[in-house]
């Protein structure tokens, strides 16, 4: 099977291109290489795969509409994995067009693609920022989900119903997932894992918003392939159930689906930083700060869904995922 990938130096697209090199697929990888954090990171995660026979790296951007026009119309992939997007929910409020560009404008660009070159599945990165101000727990894919409460979730909406737009009007089978905290080997340095890392093996102060009353459903990073993969050979159907009386949020009478993707069991965030204190051999040295505007206390995937539809649920535990995390974090910056 012949895959494109977006964001394929990022975090989760890396490792996606690794998995489907390995079970054999093609891969068209592409990426801008912005400097939202270290480039230095992406060519690293990069070079884990950029040599192989099977995979083809181009240095484009979303929002490049000429270049994503000839990247379909020379590679015709089969299946697309879309998980270039401006990320960041603080971000977002410091640089609301660049979030425009990328998470609109750019999906747009691949929306078209798909739609023009025949594409039997677009699977893309939605975001559990998406439940907003919703406090029913845990978050489900069938709740409406209305009250974004950064710009960031709203883009991440938005490529919800744009998705829809098209499996709709061009029975395109169009696939979110909802991220859930995603976390290991290999991550973003403006996650709190990475910063808390840095931060305690150089004797520095971390902060800890909303005063460590958190809870977050952390999602290992391998758990999250292993869910793109299977969702990606799955291509969505349509629910032949779905009522415009009683609309289904999750589900429609169109090829789309969105899924949540998260481990199933929050954490509270002392206890994660409990976690890697012990990974580390070494204490924290906390500042308690108030709730970040566009932040939530808490997040809790209900993944009943996942795991009927594609019997799958994540498993890992935080301390063997803290630990990965740990021994990578050392090999990599040697210390």
């Amino acid at each position: 099977m012949k895959v494109l990938v977006t964001g394929a130096a990022g975090f989760v697209g890396s490792a996606l291109s690794l998995r489907l090199l390995e079970r054999g697929d093609t891969v068209i990888g592409i990426d801008n290489h912005n400097d939202y954090y270290d480039p230095a990171l992406k060519e690293a995660r990069l070079d884990r795969h950029a040599g192989h026979p099977n995979y083809t790296h181009l240095r484009i951007d979303l929002t490049d509409k000429k270049a994503i026009e000839a990247l379909f119309a020379d590679h015709k992939p089969q299946r697309v994995v879309n998980l270039a997007a401006q990320a960041g929910v603080r971000y977002s409020i410091e640089n609301p067009l660049a979030y425009i560009e990328s998470n609109i404008i750019g999906f747009t660009h691949i929306l078209e693609g798909c739609r023009h070159s025949g594409v039997e599945h677009l699977v893309y990165a939605s975001s559990s920022s998406v439940y907003g101000a919703n406090t029913t727990m845990p978050f489900s894919v069938h709740d409406n989900v209305d009250h974004p409460l950064s710009l960031y979730a709203a883009t991440k909406k938005s490529n919800e119903l744009m998705a829809h737009t098209y499996s709709h009007l061009y029975n395109l089978p169009t696939t979110g997932l909802r991220f859930f905290t995603v976390y290991g080997p290999w991550g973003r340095p403006d996650m709190a894992l990475f910063k808390f890392t840095k931060a305690i093996l150089a004797g520095e102060n971390i902060s800890v918003f909303n005063y460590g009353k958190h809870r977050r459903d952390f999602t290992y990073i391998d758990d999250i392939v292993e869910g793109v993969m299977r969702v990606l050979d799955q291509p969505a159907q349509p629910n032949p159930n779905w009522s415009g009386a009683n609309p289904d949020s999750g589900t429609s009478m169109a090829p789309w689906r969105v899924y949540n993707i998260g481990n199933n069991n929050p954490v509270e965030l002392m206890d994660y930083i409990a976690a890697l204190e012990k990974a580390l051999g070494k204490n924290a040295k906390m500042d308690m700060l108030p709730l970040q505007p566009g932040d939530v206390p808490d997040t809790y995937a209900d993944v009943t869904d996942l795991v009927e539809q594609l019997d799958y649920k994540p498993s890992t535990p935080i301390d063997k995922g803290i630990a990965d995390f740990v021994v990578w974090y050392r090999n990599y910056f040697n210390i």
